[in-house]
């Protein structure tokens, strides 16, 4: 009796353990979702004060310096804005309230804005007195929400980093304003950044501004729809796999992602430090090309080679922009692993013809080994420790609808991961092959073999390049803009940016024409090269797309930035009149 009396115990013992213990995670996780909703709560007050704020400046100023059309200062371009402010016959307050009031009202339209950076009138102040002139003076300029700029935080996305505010300006910030420039707003971004779709859980959706079913990308998606819809005249965006690219294409804008290492990095949050597959880097955000080199020109100076010495001192090459020697480009409009859709493909010839009839010559060029390329060195790199790193990001956070189908995907353990790749092979071997390379590079041992293999890829690449004695290249971008919420189902969407991050050549794109009718006709019969789940999604995530901006990527070597702007300036030029406004 006493033995059943003490096992009674024990097991009861046992018993109440186990399920305070269990009562206690539930209390924990509940707790921990409380918070996250408290301080998304609070993110959300806080810009809705940012936005009053902004409305006030805007009052406030155009009692001072109310004389002006806001409509003929938001058309001129960023040349020709820098020029009045400079000659004096605009001033920078006026300039700085018509900004703020057209990206609220961008803002209203397409949910774009995550911050307003009330330090801007002060700076702009200290511009005024001066004694040199930058070559942005007086320019407001918009900021993509994870470049760091003293005071704010740089949130990527997630509630994780949510309220931490920095303690300096990113390197690039503080050259930009020692050139004149005025930051005025931040924009939104995917959750974690890792998505070309734009949306997360502390701001929501941010709309494409041609039409609001579609995304803006991602993930300088904010900043792409804010430039696209005139709220900015110049934005910072930042690429790792086609951040600047993707949103851009979306949009119907100019972007540039240059080298890794040609410009500064310093203080930009990221939600993976360390990876070094992938370099990413800030770039220009503009609505034509002489944006894009006016920035790069303004960056690439003595200021920023002294305040990160990391940075190669090489400044902008005017002689190689303003080149009107013929060039030899070469060019593909598929890359047989991820067919792009009829729209994009015309783009390619379209763009190809207009510049043989412009005297440059268009060779043949067939990347080499693209598969391999992008699953095996891009993705396995991207991923090395499987995406574990990321999915810790999303422990105290409320996953965004559109990002869940990924967020599983990283937390899948690695056996797992290889299993389902297994049995999936037969069927659909396109994403068994993309799912194994998430298992990542397995030990150190093996990230060494891959960041060898990296360099061998890009030894080889050039190899074939030089072959055709080419100066730059012209190639797909993905488009034109998908529906809400398909990117997240579709991460292979950045196939057609990511080869060039892990080549590390410096990639443009830029708008040449619009999505048709006869474009849409065909791609309700667009079966890809596999007619796999990929290939279908893209139909979904296409379709309904007449007169959207379609892109085409411009590409040139590692540290050729100004080769890579003269192709796109190039390709501006010839397809004048035939992009559809």
């Amino acid at each position: 009796m006493v033995w059943f009396l003490l096992e009674f115990a024990v097991n009861h013992f046992l018993l109440t353990s186990i399920c305070c213990f269990l009562g206690s995670l539930v209390i924990v996780k509940c707790v921990e979702h409380l918070r996250t909703r408290m301080k998304i709560e609070k993110a959300q007050r806080q810009r809705d004060i940012a936005f009053q704020l902004m409305e006030k400046t805007v009052t406030d100023l155009k009692k001072q310096h109310g004389e002006v059309d806001p409509a003929s200062i938001l058309s001129l371009s960023l040349a020709e804005l820098a020029n009045r402010l400079k000659d004096g016959s605009l001033s920078p307050e006026s300039v700085l309230w018509v900004y703020i009031e057209k990206a609220l009202e961008v803002n209203k339209e397409l949910n774009c804005l995550t911050d307003y950076l009330p330090e801007c009138e002060a700076h702009l102040q200290s511009v005024k007195n001066q004694k040199e002139k930058g070559l942005l003076y007086g320019v407001p300029i918009s900021l993509k929400d994870h470049v760091g700029y003293k005071g704010h935080d740089s949130h990527c996305g997630l509630v994780h980093f949510s309220g931490i505010l920095e303690k300096e300006d990113s390197v690039i910030v503080q050259v930009l304003k020692k050139q004149g420039a005025i930051p005025f707003v931040k924009t939104n971004i995917p959750q974690s950044m890792i998505n070309f779709d734009c949306s997360n859980s502390i701001y929501g959706q941010t709309l494409n501004p041609h039409n609001h079913s579609k995304t803006c990308g991602g993930s300088s998606g904010g900043e792409a729809a804010l430039v696209a819809g005139g709220g900015s005249v110049l934005g910072v965006g930042s690429d790792v796999l086609g951040s600047i690219r993707m949103p851009s294409s979306f949009c119907g804008i100019c972007g540039l992602k240059p080298s890794g290492y040609r410009l500064s990095s310093l203080g930009f949050t990221t939600p993976v430090s360390g990876m070094r597959s992938a370099v990413m880097m800030p770039g220009p955000m503009a609505r034509d090309v002489d944006s894009l080199a006016m920035f790069m020109k303004a960056v690439l100076c003595d200021e920023m080679f002294v305040l990160d010495p990391t940075v190669p001192p090489v400044p902008f090459k005017d002689e190689i922009y303003n080149s009107s020697k013929p060039l030899t480009i070469g060019f593909y409009d598929t890359d047989g692993y991820f067919l792009p859709p009829p729209g994009i493909r015309r783009a390619i010839q379209e763009t190809k013809t207009r510049l043989e009839e412009a005297g440059h010559k268009l060779v043949p060029f067939t990347p080499p080994r693209i598969e391999y390329a992008l699953n095996e060195l891009c993705i396995r790199g991207f991923f090395a420790d499987g995406g574990s790193t990321l999915a810790e990001k999303f422990d105290v956070d409320i996953v965004d609808p559109h990002l869940k189908q990924q967020v599983f995907l990283y937390r899948i353990p690695t056996i797992v991961k290889r299993i389902v790749s297994f049995f999936m092979r037969p069927m659909f071997p396109r994403i068994a092959n993309h799912l194994n390379a998430h298992c990542g590079a397995g030990s150190v041992k093996g990230l060494w073999k891959h960041n060898a293999a990296i360099k061998e890829y890009r030894c080889e690449y050039i190899a074939e390049w030089k072959k055709l004695n080419m100066d730059a290249l012209l190639c797909p971008m993905l488009g034109p803009a998908f529906n809400i919420g398909c990117p997240g189902k579709l991460f292979a969407g950045f196939c057609f940016t990511m080869l060039f991050n892990i080549l590390n050549f410096p990639a443009g794109v830029l708008p040449v024409t619009t999505v048709t009718e006869e474009d849409e006709e065909e791609l309700k019969v667009y079966k890809g090269y596999f007619n796999d789940p990929w290939d279908q999604e893209v139909i979904k995530g296409m379709e309904g797309g007449v007169s959207l901006p379609l892109s085409v990527q411009c590409v040139a070597l590692p540290w050729q930035e100004e080769m890579c702007l003269r192709l796109m300036k190039e390709v501006e030029t010839v397809s004048c009149g035939h992009l559809k406004k």
